[in-house]
């Protein structure tokens, strides 16, 4: 089973190039969103978060509590480590169980934006990254996310992986940059990924 990861910053958009594989029948695996799901329903991770950062982690009711977790750990890179190191294994354990409830598909997608921060690289066969010019990224993201403010993107962005770095360590780049159509380059992809997968289309 071929297992591409597919990752890039904030406002490359990444989630479109996911769309598209999923209208070409190819399961999309969201990390961001199956984390949020894992972090309110693993209670072995739900004890290890409260013990980390206190019972207020979760409320009375036993919901995750995100804007006390995201004040605790935002401003505090030591936090944050600690956060994603103890969410990330469990994550990727959901992931297997996925993949394994998918294995006839002729390949796998795992969408994570940190997917070399967290490691989860090292479960894919191949990374694509999705890539797009600061100035795009921003015109994007400010248009998305009114609520945010030009300093709130940069300190996001500055909390992750460099596009250089991501670029270089991936087998596949998909260009999102306004310039450039991304339709082609899925599919050519995804027409590279089933000849592999041993289905030719």
């Amino acid at each position: 089973m071929l297992k591409i990861g597919i990752t890039g910053g904030i406002g490359v958009g990444k989630t479109i190039v996911c769309r598209l594989f999923q209208v070409l029948g190819i399961p999309v695996y969201d990390a961001d969103t199956r984390a949020k799901w894992v972090m309110q329903h693993d209670s072995a991770l739900k004890q290890e978060l409260q013990t980390a950062f206190g019972q207020e982690t979760y409320t009375s009711e036993g919901q995750l509590d995100r804007t006390y977790l995201a004040s605790v750990v935002f401003n505090n890179q030591e936090r944050l480590d600690k956060l994603n190191a103890l969410v990330h294994p469990h994550v990727g354990l959901d992931f297997e169980r996925w993949a394994a409830a998918n294995a006839t598909a002729p390949y796998l997608i795992k969408e994570a934006a940190l997917m070399f921060e967290s490691e989860s690289w090292r479960q894919m066969d191949e990374i694509i990254v999705v890539t797009a010019p600061l100035d795009v990224r921003l015109s994007r993201l400010l248009k998305r996310d009114p609520h945010r403010t030009e300093a709130d993107i940069q300190a996001i962005i500055s909390k992750q992986l460099s596009e250089e770095e991501k670029v270089a360590r991936a087998q596949h780049i998909v260009y999102n940059d306004d310039q450039q159509l991304i339709i082609p380059q899925v599919l050519a992809l995804h027409k590279q990924f089933l000849s592999r997968s041993g289905i030719a289309k």
